[in-house]
């Protein structure tokens, strides 16, 4: 899994399987689904995310992997 953030259009982006997407569902505005081929989620969008979310901050919890900081 992997976080990006785009700050020209204000959208982190989680990558959650290497795959390549093969569709992409707005589920609600500026909230963007992508799936591949099969029909699997491999990715979330969200366009302007400073309007609707915190970004100030990335909580990780239980996940059962080692989790590596990057500055």
């Amino acid at each position: 899994m992997k976080f990006h953030y785009c700050p020209e259009t204000d959208s982190p982006y989680i990558d959650l399987a290497d795959r390549p997407s093969a569709e992409s569902v707005e589920v609600s505005p500026g909230v963007v689904l992508y799936h591949d081929a099969d029909g699997a989620v491999v990715g979330l969008d969200t366009d302007q995310a400073s309007k609707r979310l915190s970004l100030s901050r990335l909580d990780i919890d239980s996940l059962p992997v080692r989790t590596v900081a990057v500055t």
